[in-house]
C-alpha cells in the first residue's frame, strides 16, 4: 500500500523559511511552494535540511527536468533573497476609480479617483502608512512598516510588493500576507483583496517614537492612548493623521504626537 503523505509540520515549515528568506530560492518571489531536494518518494521523511523554497514556475521545471538539481542545491545554499537583501518585487493588481481600506472596525472609501488624487488612512510625521494613490488613469496601492527598531521591513510602492528577509517569519498563503517578529508577535496581518479592497487585521505602525496599534475591532493610537472603532470615512484626503502634519486638503482626523517613546515587540514602552 502506498504511504499517505504527512503534512509538514509548521516548526519545519517556519525553519525553512527563514533559511530561504520567505522566498523562492532561485529567484525571491514570495509565493512559494515546498520542495522535497532529494524527492518525497526516496525519503518519505520531513527534513528541514532537504526542503527548500521553490516558486510554482521552478518547482514545475526541478520536476520536469529543465531545472538541474544541483542549481537548487546551490541556490538553497546562497537564497537569492538573503543574498540580495529584499525579496524579489510582487506586483498587487490593484485597477479602478475607487478604493476601500479596512483597519480592524474602521473602514475609509474613496468613491471616486481623478487624477493626483489620494486616500491615506494612517499618516505619521507626515509619511504616508498605507494609501492609494491615483496617477496616469491607474490605481496605486502604497504601504509600509518598520519593525521595532523603526527600520522598515515591508513596502508596496506602486503596486510593487517587497520585504526583507529580517523579520522572524514571513508568509504569503492566497491573498493573506502576515509578518511576525517574534513569536506571537504579529507586526502586520493584511488581506489583499483586488481590484480595490486591502484589509488590514493586525498591524502595528510606529515611526518616530510614534505608534499606531490596528487590533481586529479598534485602532488605538499608543501615545495619546485614543481609540477608534466601528466608524466610517469617505471621500477624505487623509482620514487617520498622527504627529506632524501632511500637506492635505481634507483631514478627518488628526491627532497631536504626544509623549515619543521607545517601543518594544511586546507593546512595552519607554519615554525617550
Amino acid at each position: 500500500m502506498p504511504v499517505t503523505r504527512p503534512k509538514i509540520p509548521e516548526s519545519i515549515k517556519r525553519e525553512i523559511r527563514q533559511r530561504c528568506g520567505f522566498g523562492c530560492v532561485v529567484c525571491g518571489l514570495p509565493l512559494y511552494e515546498y520542495d522535497h531536494m532529494l524527492g518525497w518518494a526516496n525519503v518519505q521523511r520531513h527534513d528541514a535540511d532537504e526542503i527548500t523554497l521553490l516558486c510554482d514556475r521552478h518547482h514545475r521545471e526541478k520536476t520536469s527536468g529543465l531545472l538541474p538539481a544541483n542549481v537548487v542545491y546551490r541556490a538553497n545554499q546562497n537564497p537569492r533573497n538573503t543574498m540580495v537583501g529584499e525579496s524579489h518585487p510582487y506586483n498587487l493588481h490593484y485597477v479602478g476609480t475607487s478604493c476601500r481600506l479596512i483597519l480592524g472596525s474602521v473602514g475609509f472609501t474613496r468613491s471616486t479617483f481623478v487624477e493626483g488624487t489620494e486616500l491615506t488612512a494612517i499618516a505619521i510625521d507626515g509619511t504616508p502608512i498605507i494609501a492609494f494613490t491615483f496617477e496616469q488613469g491607474h490605481l496605486f496601492l502604497s504601504l509600509q512598516v518598520f519593525d521595532h527598531n523603526s527600520r522598515r521591513v515591508l513596502w508596496v510602492e506602486r503596486n510593487e510588493l517587497k520585504y526583507r528577509p529580517s523579520a522572524w517569519d514571513i508568509t504569503l498563503v492566497g491573498r493573506n500576507l502576515t509578518i511576525r517578529d517574534g513569536a506571537k508577535q504579529i507586526l502586520l496581518d493584511v488581506v489583499f483583496n483586488p481590484p480595490g479592497i486591502v484589509e488590514v487585521r493586525r498591524g502595528r505602525f510606529h515611526l518616530n517614537g510614534l505608534l499606531v496599534l490596528v487590533h481586529p475591532d479598534h485602532i488605538h493610537y499608543v501615545n495619546r492612548r485614543n481609540t477608534i472603532a466601528n466608524l466610517s470615512f469617505a471621500d477624505f484626503d487623509v482620514a487617520l493623521m498622527v504627529g506632524d502634519p501632511i500637506d492635505s486638503r481634507r483631514v478627518a482626523l488628526a491627532l497631536p504626537a504626544g509623549n515619543r517613546r521607545v517601543f518594544h515587540k511586546d507593546g512595552a514602552n519607554k519615554p525617550k
